[in-house]
């Protein structure tokens, strides 16, 4: 996916998306299209190192639809609208006196309250200043993937792009954020090892091939662990 980025930009995961979405029935690919639309509209001005947010977006979708094997179309939204709440929350629900609750109550009147479900289950909570913030990351994926078996799956494919695509960050970030994803491999490789979850076996070993890369990457840039 991101060899598609580097050579045809947003416009060709753009036009990859739209024919994935083409094996799902007319409403879902509206909802889809729908969510898309809000993912562009929130991440509008949002930027990684070298491309606009929603790329990355477009590549968690696609490699849940396609990669994973994923006919679920509530997961795949999920997918494109997965950082709405933790990076816009108040743009979804500007006056709601708690933005992530109220910002998790549009999706869910919008998309229904399995998306939402979905979304909090992968949105980090607000940082406790007494802990360390990649702790209290992890521990919070630990125990909401475990109870939400898609929800796993999800994170699956967004791990997946920042931790083998972390080859396309540059600077001092870069040593920041594998020290950040490297703990998560093996918390990962658990949980969709885990018989509830919902993907085939050669969906299973997909991913644990892809986990085995991010891990080497890791490994280049901060040293034997």
């Amino acid at each position: 996916m991101h060899a598609i980025t580097e050579v045809h930009g947003e416009h060709g995961l753009r036009e990859r998306f739209r024919r994935e979405i083409a094996r799902f029935g007319e409403a879902d690919q509206e909802r889809l299209r729908d969510a898309l639309d809000l993912a562009g509209t929130l991440h509008r001005d949002d930027r990684r190192t070298r491309e606009p947010y929603v790329n990355h977006l477009l590549r968690v979708a696609i490699r849940l639809a396609h990669h994973y094997e994923v006919r679920d179309v509530d997961v795949v939204i999920a997918g494109l609208l997965h950082d709405a709440v933790e990076d816009h929350a108040a743009d979804l629900a500007p006056d709601a006196p708690a933005a992530a609750a109220g910002a998790l109550r549009v999706l869910g009147e919008r998309f229904g309250a399995r998306v939402a479900r979905l979304v909090a289950a992968v949105t980090n909570p607000a940082w406790d200043p007494a802990r360390d913030r990649h702790v209290q990351y992890r521990e919070h994926l630990a125990r909401s993937l475990a109870a939400e078996p898609w929800a796993r799956v999800l994170k699956a494919s967004d791990f997946t792009d920042n931790g083998v695509g972390i080859i396309y960050t540059a600077g001092p970030k870069t040593a920041t954020l594998a020290r950040k994803y490297r703990p998560l491999v093996p918390i990962l490789r658990g949980l969709i090892a885990r018989p509830d979850s919902p993907v085939s076996p050669s969906v299973k070993r997909h991913i644990g091939s892809q986990l085995d890369l991010a891990e080497e990457r890791f490994r280049a840039i901060l040293g034997p662990s």
